[in-house]
Order: C-alpha cells, then sequence, then structure tokens
C-alpha cells in the first residue's frame, strides 16, 4: 500500500500529470460545491487536488487499489466498472478520466455512461496514450486496446454525446526520446514483461518533471501543444 502511494506521490510522470489537469481544471466555470468524480481513481491520489474543486468521490475496478484510496479518507470509492457506474443520472459537476479509457473494450460505451452520471453542462477531463504508431509490448502488458489520434478521440467524443470544448496533446519535449525506445523495443523480444513503475533517484525525477511543468504553464495560458505523447480534451455534457 506505501509502495503505491509513493510512486503516485513523487514519480515524475504523475507529478507531471497532475499539473497539467490543475492547468486545465482552473480555467473551467465550475460551480460551488462541486460534486467531482474521478473515473479509475487508481490509489486515489488525484482525488487530493480535485478536492479543491469541490466533494470528491471515485470508482476503481481493482479492488486492492480502491482500498488504497479510501485509506486516504478524502470521500466515497466505490469498486466497479465504468461501463456501469453505481450512481444516479446527472449526479456530477466535474468528472476526470486519466488514462482509463484505453483499458476499456468499448471507449463509447465507457464515454456514454460517463455522461449518464454528468449533469447537464458537465465537464469531463480525459487524458489518453496518443499515436497507435507507437504501440509497444507497454502496450501489450498494460492491457490497451488502442492509442488515440486527435481524430479518433473527437469522433469517440461527439458519437457517445459529448461536447468538445479543446483538446491538445502534452508531454510533448519527451516525445522524441519515447518514441525511439517504444520503436525500438519491437525489435527485441520481451516475452513475458510486465511494467513496473519506480522511483527512480530524486535528481532524475525532478529533471524528468521539469518538461511538464513547463507544458502545465503554457496550458494555463490558453494555449494548446501540436504533439506529444499524451492527449487531453475537454468535454462538455450536453445541457
Amino acid at each position: 500500500m506505501k509502495t503505491m502511494l509513493d510512486v503516485d506521490e513523487h514519480h515524475w510522470w504523475y507529478r507531471g500529470r497532475r499539473r497539467i489537469i490543475r492547468s486545465e481544471l482552473d480555467r473551467l466555470p465550475l460551480t460551488a460545491r462541486a460534486q467531482v468524480l474521478d473515473a479509475g481513481c487508481g490509489s486515489g491520489r488525484t482525488l487530493v487536488e480535485l478536492q479543491d474543486y469541490g466533494s470528491v468521490h471515485g470508482v476503481e475496478l481493482d479492488p486492492q487499489a480502491a482500498e488504497v484510496a479510501r485509506s486516504l479518507g478524502l470521500g466515497e470509492i466505490a469498486i466497479g466498472r465504468l461501463e456501469q457506474l453505481p450512481w444516479p443520472d446527472a449526479t456530477f459537476d466535474l468528472i476526470t478520466c486519466l488514462d482509463v479509457i484505453e483499458h476499456t473494450p468499448d471507449d463509447r460505451v465507457t464515454l456514454r455512461e460517463l455522461g449518464r452520471v454528468a449533469k447537464p453542462g458537465g465537464w469531463l477531463l480525459v487524458t489518453v496514450p496518443a499515436y497507435q504508431a507507437l504501440w509497444s509490448v507497454h502496450d501489450d502488458a498494460n492491457h490497451h486496446f488502442r492509442r488515440y489520434s486527435r481524430p479518433t478521440l473527437r469522433a469517440a467524443a461527439l458519437e457517445s454525446g459529448w461536447q468538445l470544448r479543446r483538446m491538445t496533446s502534452f508531454n510533448s519535449l519527451l516525445l522524441a526520446p519515447a518514441a525511439a525506445v517504444r520503436l525500438a523495443q519491437r525489435r527485441t523480444s520481451r516475452d513475458g514483461y510486465r511494467p513496473e513503475i519506480r522511483l527512480g533517484p530524486a535528481w532524475l525525477n525532478a529533471a524528468l518533471e521539469r518538461p511538464l511543468r513547463i507544458e502545465a504553464r503554457w496550458l494555463a495560458g490558453g494555449h494548446t501543444l501540436p504533439a506529444g505523447l499524451s492527449l487531453l480534451a475537454v468535454l462538455q455534457n450536453q445541457p
């Protein structure tokens, strides 16, 4: 349990992504005392930030991760699938779904269910891995069904009843080296490969997080980034 929380708290990727998410959420016209859901909340670490925007809830498929999230004592944590959420229609003002829908067999089903529990005019912030061409053993091991392009993410959102308000890439400065590693992996056999995120030295974590800090400041000004390892979409439910 402590290891999971330590990774989510200190690893450069999770720290950097939280900065990116906050840069987007701070620009949304959220209502006072908003009801907020983190769909696929993992250890619950993102709920700490989401408390600044309202009353937080989480849902997680993995019972062990859900137990870690519950130990934080931040709000209601349900165990379940995103395709069958345990809340009534029109419950949430804001939903975050961070690197989750690529794990679901049918992203339209998932997005429609998120739309069901969102209030009319409510917001959904989604992040996903970008570029199907970068598919690697990492995606296989993480049980991904797909990576996304802007057109495929846009189509999934619109066909599920959401309105697209904003889309941007992020993790842009690390795109080239990461792409080189992913493509090189295709040339070597990685049978039995299991992904494991480990904390490296503090100096390395700080160095790798720095580009995401820069990107977060850029996005906070309403700008976008044309390319990156990840895509972010801000969607709004039909009013």
